[in-house]
């Protein structure tokens, strides 16, 4: 009786186990065609002036476990991210911000003169008001390739994890735009920041922006 009830048992673990795994394949965004996304590392310090952005914009920092943190890609959501992505890209006056400086020197939602800070933060703005879940865009610090830090958007998508800049009209993948990635905001909770981690394997730089092109549809 012993030996059969721990067959049973067995029998039981196996199948739950087998089924999760199936579930969670299911549910992965990441297949054979799509881009390695953006992996974590271990949890790190907020920017400060993050910290200082969510106490004047608390419900830009807010999340919820129950939104998806990953959109559809599909003409919808390509439009409108190439949409955002334009207008803040024109409606923003580029001017560097400096302490002291008239033009303050906090993240600003929508301002008339603002550096990339503005403009990520901006467009994550736009994107929550137009529908998209907070999970799903996470603003990411890198530095360029002459060494500058700076901020950007990352938009996580069935198609892989695009960047939104204001350095460049096209919507990138994120393997593609030659950045060193640094940190990136948590996806369960925008209030907190994680180190990127690159992935071990994946297809190259050319092969990922081969797949994802919204700038030139």
């Amino acid at each position: 009786m012993t030996r059969h009830l721990y067959s049973m048992l067995a029998a039981i673990l196996a199948g739950a186990l087998f089924a999760g795994l199936a579930e969670a394949r299911s549910r992965s965004p990441q297949d054979s065609n799509v881009p390695p996304a953006i992996a974590e590392a271990s949890p790190t310090l907020a920017p400060f002036q993050h910290v200082r952005f969510c106490l004047r914009y608390p419900s830009d920092c807010k999340t919820s476990a129950a939104e998806s943190d990953r959109i559809e890609f599909n003409t919808e959501t390509s439009e409108l991210l190439k949409r955002v992505n334009h207008s803040i890209n024109m409606s923003i006056i580029p001017a560097s911000k400096t302490y002291g400086s008239n033009l303050g020197d906090g993240w600003t939602i929508a301002p008339d003169m603002g550096d990339c800070n503005d403009y990520a933060v901006t467009k994550r703005h736009e994107l929550l008001e137009g529908g998209l879940p907070s999970r799903a865009l996470r603003l990411s610090v890198v530095k360029t390739a002459s060494g500058i830090g700076h901020l950007v958007l990352v938009v996580a998508t069935t198609r892989g994890d695009l960047v939104m800049d204001n350095l460049t009209e096209a919507i990138r993948p994120w393997q593609s735009t030659g950045y060193q990635w640094l940190k990136i905001q948590s996806a369960t909770d925008a209030k907190f920041w994680y180190e990127v981690k690159y992935p071990a394997s994946g297809p190259s730089m050319a092969q990922a922006d081969k797949k994802v092109r919204l700038a030139d549809r």
